[in-house]
């Protein structure tokens, strides 16, 4: 007698299991997140799929000392800001998840580089389950893409394309997207916990036995998370992030997780009619707009990664009719806005309990590091007392709450990104001027406190 489907709930938040229905997780604490799902009973051959589970398995221990380094066994993806993103370039048997909203570009910097990967002579096996082989390829056209060694398969079953990526051993492997594709083993729908979950595992294998890098593009929530378990995030080898916003033609390409690179490194790019162009130098595109002659306008120098980028901050502060001030912050996190605005009363004696204080970070651009705290204090105190910074000023450092101005990490190469711009006064934490005094075209000024900060500046 054939065995039923064993019948499990499932958390859609962490992944959790259970083996009864529960208003709450117990394991994240989420509510009404357990979901129904079936499991079929495993195969006559353990459930293995395709010939890399059977290999995969049967692997001996190998010594360290044994293992052949492979530092310089990178492949370049054609785009600079992506193998920057990567932390060099592509590692053989990687996988790599990318995530970002509905129409932000995922699909275009996909195929943009299974493009040039192709002009190198490597086989790229595309497999879409959102869009048919004729969309791809209007796409593609649209783009001005030849891609002669690019191989289209629109399938969401598993099986079919861990049997398909047999035949064809494709030296790079796209699947566009993770959530589509389902398992015949699990009867829950594509895109839930369960398929997620094992679809990524297959693929992890499948990358790992053959040497065989594999892309996975991901859907996120409205919270701005990749969709499905957090598990996923734990499977792949690197996370890359779309950041972006519709109103602006840049896109930001950011690494939370890097197994083989620096985390939190980011790759900048511009949206045009002939898809994502890499941008070199940043700094410019978020310079190139800024106004002259306007109060509540400083440059700070923040660190993405290991790139020195300079951002503009902008403050507005005015008066209201309210019983007390509003506090707004966009690209910067309000929290810590609220907290040097009372740094700023407390130290300076600054009366801003009866204004509205908005804090901005000009192109859109998330900045989340302490060493803009300095910026947006300059930038709220020049828009408060109607007084201009001069245009050639770049400041950073970390304001703490007694009033000084802390040291931050890799000030060389933020001085040096200043001096690159043609900025010719730099005012910074007092312990990180050792050694810059020597900067030729740019002052150097080390301050303590915010009392010195404001001298410098006014």
């Amino acid at each position: 007698m054939a065995k039923t489907p064993a019948t499990i709930y499932v958390c859609q938040n962490c992944g959790g299991q259970s083996r009864k229905w529960q208003g709450q997780c117990p394991d994240c604490e989420e509510w009404n997140t357990l979901v129904e799902e079936r499991f079929r009973p495993a195969a006559q051959n353990g459930g293995k799929i395709g010939v890399w589970s059977s290999n995969f398995n049967a692997r001996s221990p190998i010594a360290f000392s044994e293992i052949e380094s492979q530092d310089d066994a990178r492949t370049t993806s054609g785009i600079d800001e992506l193998d920057r993103v990567l932390g060099g370039g592509i590692v053989a048997g990687s996988l790599v998840l990318i995530g970002g909203a509905p129409g932000i570009g995922k699909s275009t910097i996909v195929i943009q580089m299974a493009d040039k990967l192709c002009e190198n002579s490597a086989k790229v096996l595309y497999v879409s389950g959102e869009e048919s082989e004729r969309q791809i390829k209007m796409r593609g056209e649209r783009l001005g893409l030849s891609a002669g060694n690019l191989f289209l398969l629109p399938e969401t079953n598993l099986q079919s394309i861990l049997a398909e990526i047999d035949k064809l051993r494709p030296d790079f492997i796209i699947v566009d997207s993770i959530q589509t594709i389902f398992s015949e083993k699990i009867e829950s729908a594509p895109g839930s916990v369960s398929q997620v979950r094992d679809v990524a595992g297959q693929f992890m294998m499948l990358a790992k036995q053959t040497a065989t890098p594999v892309f996975l593009t991901g859907h996120v929530t409205k919270e701005g998370s990749i969709a499905g378990p957090k598990t996923l995030e734990h499977i792949v080898d690197t996370v890359l992030y779309f950041e972006g916003d519709r109103h602006h033609n840049h896109r930001i390409i950011r690494a939370t997780k890097n197994r083989f690179g620096a985390a939190n490194e980011i790759g900048v790019f511009e949206m045009t009619n002939t898809g994502l162009v890499p941008v070199g130098n940043p700094s410019e595109l978020f310079l190139q707009e800024r106004p002259e002659g306007s109060s509540g306008s400083v440059v700070t120098v923040c660190m993405e990664g290991t790139r020195p980028m300079l951002v503009e901050i902008q403050a507005l502060v005015s008066s209201t009719k309210s019983a007390s001030g509003r506090r707004m912050a966009q690209g910067f996190d309000y929290n810590r806005t609220s907290l040097l605005i009372a740094v700023l009363e407390k130290r300076l004696g600054f009366q801003l309990a009866g204004d509205d204080v908005f804090v901005n970070i000009a192109g859109g651009l998330e900045v989340d590091e302490p060493a803009a705290d300095l910026g947006v204090i300059a930038a709220i105190a020049s828009s408060f007392r109607n007084l201009q910074i001069p245009p050639e000023t770049a400041v950073f450092g970390e304001v703490g709450l007694t009033g000084e101005v802390r040291g931050v990490l890799q000030a060389q190469s933020r001085a040096r990104e200043a001096q690159t711009l043609g900025f010719k006064k730099l005012i910074l934490p007092a312990s990180n001027k050792i050694g810059l005094e020597k900067l030729l075209g740019i002052r150097v000024v080390g301050v303590k406190n915010l009392e010195e900060a404001m001298e410098e500046l006014f």
